[in-house]
């Protein structure tokens, strides 16, 4: 290449070099921790909690394990999101996402869903490269496409993989999205994880997402006992 032909090529500012260096080693990082964090998880917790999760399922009904649907992931790519099976099964699971007091929902699926269990899965598809323990957390393609028509910037959200657990999760936008300012909330939480990546942001993330599961299924036993009970009291009544 000629002097005069260099010459004409663009050269980045230092800071911007800089940037993306730290941003590529950021990636590789992360990636790193994915495969170590998913495989401890596959082979110490997912043996242990599988068989108990296969047998309750199959005592309270017929149908699959896994709950696999597909979903929007990194630069909006789709992939196979693999869930434990929480509903009965039905044609709408594709295309009616789960609301609050869900006929839908399995006894054992609300346990699941409010523990966080049901997601346990999904570090088959962090080690398979298709999500990462830290991101914004995948919708169904029906929701993603509704979802764009209202949020700011929602595609931006798919610059970085999805996560099993994200940053609006561990600030109280667990589960369904119920209302148009719910998906805006969400959103804007979910980009500015996007635009503040960091190692100790996601392990900030990952000991929220602890605690909160631990809180979530202490209060959904503690509900249960008072639901039992509730029953309890209103068959006495009826004697």
């Amino acid at each position: 290449m000629s002097y005069s032909q260099q010459q004409l090529i663009p050269k980045q500012p230092l800071e911007l070099q800089i940037k993306m260096t730290n941003y590529k080693i950021h990636q590789m990082a992360k990636r790193m921790f994915d495969i170590v964090f998913s495989l401890l998880v596959i082979l110490i917790i997912f043996p242990i909690v599988f068989p108990i999760v296969f047998i309750a399922i199959k005592l309270e009904g017929r149908g699959p394990i896994f709950f696999i649907q597909k979903r929007n992931g990194l630069n909006n790519s789709i992939f196979d999101c693999i869930k434990f099976r929480t509903m009965v099964a039905n044609q709408h699971a594709d295309t009616q996402a789960a609301v609050t007091n869900d006929d839908r929902i399995t006894k054992v699926g609300k346990f699941l869903r409010n523990s966080s269990i049901d997601e346990l899965p999904q570090f088959i598809n962090v080690l398979r490269g298709e999500m990462s323990v830290v991101g914004p957390r995948p919708h169904m393609i029906s929701d993603n496409e509704k979802f764009d028509k209202i949020a700011t910037n929602y595609q931006n959200r798919h610059l970085v993989k999805p996560g099993i657990t994200g940053l609006a999760q561990i600030n109280g936008y667990k589960g369904h999205v119920n209302t148009i300012q719910d998906v805006k909330a969400r959103t804007i939480i979910d980009l500015k994880y996007v635009n503040n990546q960091s190692f100790w942001l996601d392990i900030t993330i990952i000991w929220g997402t602890v605690k909160l599961m631990v809180q979530d299924t202490i209060l959904h036993m503690r509900n249960q006992r008072i639901e039992r009970l509730a029953e309890r009291d209103a068959e006495e009544n009826q004697d």
